[in-house]
């Protein structure tokens, strides 16, 4: 298993990321936005980065370029897209710049766990 941050604004969202994934048996941290979540990654390191792109204060592509700068083993996967807004064109931005993948929202939380036993399994056999 692994410890997994996950960033997003959207309350709900990050709740019930937080309870699938450690309903999975992950440890979990969360923050609300990009400069949090590089505050909370510099005092609790994490395997893993579930991160959104379109947030306040700090959006998904600088932290993905900040965590890949100052991390570059940290495994990323972002998150975007869906509804009205059709922010799903930063996906293929988000993987340019390290993200190591990318869910389209919506999205089953099943497609997030499978994410990462792939990056889990990868990761052990790299």
């Amino acid at each position: 298993m692994a410890v997994v941050l996950v960033i997003e604004d959207d309350d709900h969202l990050r709740c019930l990321l937080r309870a699938v994934l450690e309903r999975a048996g992950h440890t979990v941290e969360d923050a609300p936005n990009g400069a949090a979540g590089l505050k909370r990654f510099s005092t609790h390191p994490a395997d893993i980065v579930v991160t959104d792109i379109i947030m306040p204060e700090k959006e998904g592509l600088e932290t993905i370029i900040e965590l890949k700068r100052d991390h570059p083993e940290v495994k990323i996967i972002a998150i975007s897209g869906g509804g009205a807004r059709l922010d799903a064109q930063y996906l293929p931005s988000a993987k340019a710049l390290g993200a190591d993948c990318t869910i389209e929202k919506p999205f089953e939380p099943r497609e997030v766990i499978e994410a990462i036993g792939g990056l889990l399994q990868a990761q052990s056999h790299g």
